[in-house]
């Protein structure tokens, strides 16, 4: 909670700090890397921060955490900085690592804002930043203390077991441990961090979702080669599609994640679009590995039945399951699909389909088609609190935090 001196001048600044922030955001990087360029090598994914998605992230979780503080004295949004400390910890994030971020940020504070940072407003976001930063920190001791690590720790090697090309631009590789130390199980929705070495010898981490429930010797991702006209290929993504080879030995994080399915009977509704369907294949893998007995609506959107990655996978563990069901929508080629599969031409309409009753929901694709599901199932009176979702990369979006 805000000190009853400070609330005042937060309350009046806002708008001043929010309407500059992202100027301060990218500020703030600028200097920050300029002064510590080691930061880029393992920790900071310098592709975000080219297309400027870090710095938008910043900002608007720093906007929202103080909004948060004026609007509603004595709360804390819970599932902004649960998202946060969650990705910090698959990142390694180190206590130590906040007075970096305090002192660069405060510069670009300054360096932005001039003669209005007074020492009366300086002192207010001081105190808005260390809240942040204190319950982050807290939150981020807890989760690594969950499972047994710490910042170092968290950090193992594997070795590609196996590469399929699932689809033109999607490939599924296997990774099996080297070494006989307990592999941290996952929860059913959670991600890892992979730390790629890059051809200037640097080292870039990457999240991607795991795509099956855990076997306690292997881990399976899926990942999509980025590309877009005009623009380069993902760094990352490109060296995994072309450079990584089995026998290759890669580093890790343990699993992480706040989007996790839930333990309970009550039916679940999955909906992706594209490679959005990782996070949603780990869970109906985990679903079948257990026998589960909960009714299962799986939708999912694409392309074209060839751009369809992990579909074999899905289908046979839905098959495994004795109340599930698959809806499909493809823009181009759904007349060429099984008469057997409930295949549609065109985006996915969740108002067409036949919904079960008290079910919770998951989704993962596009943000705007995240946006656009979301809002239509808020339409039919499904509840914000039974909807979650993922986002690959930054939350730009942070529906559950407005």
């Amino acid at each position: 909670m805000l000190s009853q001196k400070s609330l005042p001048v937060i309350k009046a600044t806002l708008p001043v700090v929010g309407a500059n922030i992202q100027d301060i955001a990218e500020c703030f990087y600028g200097r920050m890397f300029s002064a510590r360029p080691e930061l880029l090598d393992g920790l900071f994914n310098r592709g975000n921060q080219a297309d400027g998605q870090q710095q938008q992230a910043l900002a608007g979780s720093i906007a929202a955490f103080a909004t948060m503080l004026v609007e509603n004295p004595g709360h804390l949004p819970e599932a902004l900085l649960s998202r946060i400390s969650h990705k910090h910890v698959s990142l390694g994030i180190n206590p130590d690592q906040y007075q970096i971020v305090h002192d660069h940020l405060f510069a670009a504070i300054v360096e932005k804002l001039g003669d209005a940072v007074t020492d009366e407003v300086a002192a207010a976001w001081e105190e808005v930043y260390w809240l942040m930063a204190n319950t982050l920190i807290s939150l981020e001791r807890g989760l690594y203390n969950a499972v047994g690590l710490n910042p170092d720790t968290v950090w193992r090697t594997w070795r590609v077991a196996e590469r399929i090309q699932e689809t033109e631009d999607v490939v599924k590789i296997t990774f099996e441990r080297i070494d006989d130390r307990d592999v941290k199980p996952s929860l059913p929705g959670q991600y890892v961090t992979l730390q790629m070495p890059t051809l200037d010898n640097k080292h870039q981490p990457r999240q991607y979702s795991l795509i099956t429930a855990d076997d306690g010797y292997h881990r399976r991702l899926a990942i999509k080669r980025l590309s877009e006209p005009g623009k380069p290929d993902g760094e990352v993504s490109s060296l995994l599609h072309d450079n990584v080879q089995i026998g290759d030995e890669l580093v890790m994080s343990a699993p992480f994640g706040d989007v996790v399915m839930d333990d309970t009977d009550r039916p679940v509704v999955f909906a992706s679009a594209g490679i959005g369907i990782t996070p949603m294949a780990g869970m109906v893998s985990h679903l079948s590995r257990q026998h589960s007995s909960r009714q299962v609506k799986f939708l999912h959107a694409g392309t074209s039945p060839e751009t369809f990655a992990l579909r074999e996978q899905v289908t046979a563990d839905l098959a495994s399951l004795p109340d599930a069901a698959m809806t499909m929508w493809y823009e181009k080629g759904a007349e060429n699909s099984s008469p057997d599969a409930d295949v549609r031409s065109g985006f996915m309409d969740v108002r067409s389909v036949d919904l079960p009753v008290g079910a919770t929901y998951y989704l993962c694709g596009p943000v705007v088609f995240m946006q656009v599901v979301r809002e239509d199932l808020l339409a039919l009176g499904i509840h914000p609190r039974d909807i979650q979702y993922e986002v690959f990369g930054p939350d730009l979006w942070q529906a559950d935090f407005q």
